[in-house]
């Protein structure tokens, strides 16, 4: 077991693990911290704990100290240098015509080196830029090209539920999402209402999957015939959440079919109906447009 500190450099951050060396430091604390960008003002999210030897990539990088109210104010002005910086950069991507989106601006705590994040629809020369930047802040210019994911969690909005971005207020890490995921929560498979101001996927199709995974194993799927209390049928729809079948069942004593809804308890599939293996025109096109967001 190897005592760890979590600490985050970002609001909504990856959280990476420290070696805390004699501190007990609290959730929220301010920490100067060595990293592979050089040293960064970072905060505790996750106080002294002990983690399995196999959660902790060796060597764990130690906290240097607890930040103190210069360190603090320090990285305020930092901030402010950002905004600047952020500014010059704008002006110089316009002067040299580039086809590139600035996003964002972070400058390591010891002002040893600034990264400009950018989006772009492809590859960007940006040599001569980089010149200009070093020349104006003389320190180690980086300038990195994001995801559409990441503009959005850096620039942050309200999604179509009406609340913050999720990626924006607490997912520190972006899951795959698929459009199999969409298909088995019975979603409409229309790219405007499945996703997000990224263009790509909603994020929250991921949440309930593994749960409508298991209750969807439980299900016949429309079309398969079945045995009920009143008789075979086939299968018209499924209530996946409630757990429900509703078949039109022929009874033994009538020839027209009756519509009824039963349990997953008490249906017995009987056979399993033949799955086209072309869909039809009106699906295939939504699944086409849906696979290029995820290009």
């Amino acid at each position: 077991m190897t005592e760890i500190v979590g600490v985050s450099f970002k609001r909504v951050g990856k959280i990476y693990f420290f070696d805390p060396g004699e501190l007990r430091l609290s959730r929220g604390a301010a920490v100067i911290v060595e990293t592979v960008r050089g040293i960064e003002f970072g905060r505790v999210q996750l106080p002294n704990r002990m983690v399995d030897d196999s959660k902790v990539v060796q060597p764990l990088k130690r906290v240097i100290r607890e930040a103190a109210p210069e360190d603090i104010s320090h990285e305020a002005s930092n901030r402010k240098r950002e905004a600047d910086a952020f500014k010059i950069c704008l002006a110089k991507i316009k002067e040299h015509k580039l086809d590139m989106k600035l996003i964002e601006v972070e400058l390591t705590f010891d002002l040893t080196k600034v990264v400009f994040y950018f989006t772009a629809d492809g590859r960007v020369d940006f040599r001569e830029l980089v010149k200009d930047l070093a020349s104006i802040f003389h320190m180690r210019i980086e300038l990195r090209q994001i995801g559409v994911r990441d503009e959005s969690k850096a620039m942050n909005g309200m999604g179509i539920c009406g609340r913050a971005l999720c990626c924006a207020t607490f997912l520190a890490d972006f899951q795959p999402v698929s459009i199999k995921m969409a298909k088995e929560q019975g979603l409409s498979l229309n790219p405007t209402k499945i996703s997000g101001i990224c263009g790509r996927l909603m994020c929250c199709l991921k949440y309930e999957e593994e749960t409508y995974e298991e209750l969807n194993r439980n299900l016949p799927n429309p079309g398969d015939v079945i045995r009920t209390p009143d008789g075979k049928g086939e299968v018209i729809s499924v209530n996946v959440l409630r757990q429900l079948v509703k078949a039109a069942v022929r009874r033994r004593d009538s020839d027209d079919p009756i519509i009824g809804s039963y349990s997953v308890g008490a249906v017995t599939i009987v056979s399993r109906a033949r799955v086209p293996e072309v869909p039809a025109p009106a699906e295939a096109e939504e699944v086409s447009e849906l696979k290029s967001i995820l290009d």
